[in-house]
């Protein structure tokens, strides 16, 4: 189930890309746990024939290790373009009638349906093939990961899901996409995992596992007579999709369960959106997403992906002006509280902050993110003002969320 730190590694891992009318972001971060198990693929411009204006973006969530959830960010692409191209793939001069020969005719993009069955199909290969590797076959390795993802073409959404990592789609600044998470209490995860001869006990696969689909993971995976979709645990994932609509889709976001722990898909699309109209650099919108997830107590490796369409939200000023109110009612806030220490001397910095809670006069908050998506404010000037910091500033993590 994970160990923890005894303070959370709060460096961050960024990248960010533009290309075929898209602009992601993206940010992970350890956090409480002792490894970082997470890991990502974002490709724009996929190399296949007739693909290269689709893209392709995915997080994968390890666990008992990384080693799954690496190979994979790295691999599993290869292995769904393989098998939805099938033996089309590329093709030699065309000989004409008279002998002579010319070039091949322009490649022809997947149909919807070939996509969606070389989804399926390069999910099983990959997982297949990752069962050779020694350290997982003899048991040295037990990793296994979720895999959430999204492939895009220029008419069509795929979203991919493997897993309780989760993808949801923003469009007409309403959540009206999400994925499904594969829990073992699921009525459907649960008949496949009891008719392989396991059990559902406190929501996890024989008490142990917290998701019943996911790829690695092989101690789970050899029931003799079951193929490998109906084991207790699955390789298989669910594809959905969806017929893009470029007016009204402003954007994806793909993140592990470190993130949907503390924010419902709501939440977290409010909350980025209200970023959106503060910033355009997208790195630093992620960022505030896992920073805001860690104070809100996530305990958890965090990754997110943010893919922007063309009609994402654009940088207001109007929100910009109210953005930098909000920061500097805060500090001026922080700043008279820490001015006249109480009876119990100088406040600490989780005082400080359940006071802010309870300030009926604070301009609004970010949506979804509150308070806690204002805390590295709020910190700067405490450790600032506070004249019991130590070098590090660590004084004032008497706890870390509040």
């Amino acid at each position: 189930m994970g160990a923890f730190l005894d303070k959370p590694k709060t460096e961050k891992h960024n990248l960010h890309g533009e290309g075929n009318g898209l602009r992601y972001g993206l940010s992970s971060m350890q956090g409480w746990r002792v490894e970082m198990e997470d890991a990502h693929t974002a490709v724009l411009g996929l190399p296949a024939p007739g693909m290269t204006d689709w893209s392709f973006f995915a997080v994968y969530d390890g666990h008992a290790g990384s080693r799954v959830a690496t190979y994979c960010s790295k691999h599993l692409l290869e292995h769904i373009i393989s098998a939805s191209l099938g033996a089309r793939g590329t093709q030699g001069l065309q000989a004409g009638s008279d002998g002579s020969t010319s070039d091949p005719p322009a490649p022809v993009p997947p149909t919807v349906e070939s996509v969606k069955a070389g989804i399926r199909t390069g999910f099983l290969r990959i997982d297949e093939h990752m069962r050779s590797f020694s350290d997982l076959r003899n048991g040295m390795d037990r990793s296994g990961s979720t895999a959430v993802g999204i492939l895009l073409s220029p008419d069509h959404f795929f979203f991919i899901n493997c897993g309780d990592s989760r993808a949801v789609l923003y469009r007409n600044s309403h959540v009206c996409f999400a994925t499904h998470d594969h829990k073992p209490c699921n009525p459907r995860e649960r008949e496949r995992i009891q008719n392989a001869g396991g059990s559902v006990m406190i929501q996890r696969v024989n008490g142990s596992l917290a998701v019943s689909r996911a790829l690695g993971d092989y101690d789970y995976k050899c029931v003799d007579g079951k193929g490998p979709t109906e084991q207790l645990v699955s390789p298989e994932p669910e594809v959905f999709e969806m017929v893009r609509a470029p007016e009204q889709d402003q954007f994806v976001i793909l993140a592990c369960d470190g993130i949907w722990d503390v924010m419902s898909n709501e939440e977290l699309c409010e909350f980025v959106k209200s970023r959106l109209e503060v910033s355009d650099d997208l790195e630093r919108v992620c960022n505030e997403v896992v920073d805001t997830c860690l104070h809100k107590g996530s305990r958890d490796n965090m990754s997110v992906v943010l893919v922007c369409l063309p009609s994402a939200p654009k940088v207001s000023e109007e929100a910009v002006r109210k953005d930098a109110e909000l920061n500097k009612y805060l500090e001026s806030r922080v700043e008279e509280m820490l001015s006249r220490p109480g009876e119990e001397g100088f406040p600490d910095l989780v005082t400080v902050m359940r006071n802010l809670s309870t300030d009926s006069g604070m301009p609004p908050l970010p949506p979804g993110g509150g308070l806690a998506s204002k805390r590295s404010v709020i910190e700067a000037v405490y450790n600032r003002l506070n004249p019991y910091r130590e070098e590090d500033g660590s004084g004032a993590d008497l706890e870390y969320h509040w």
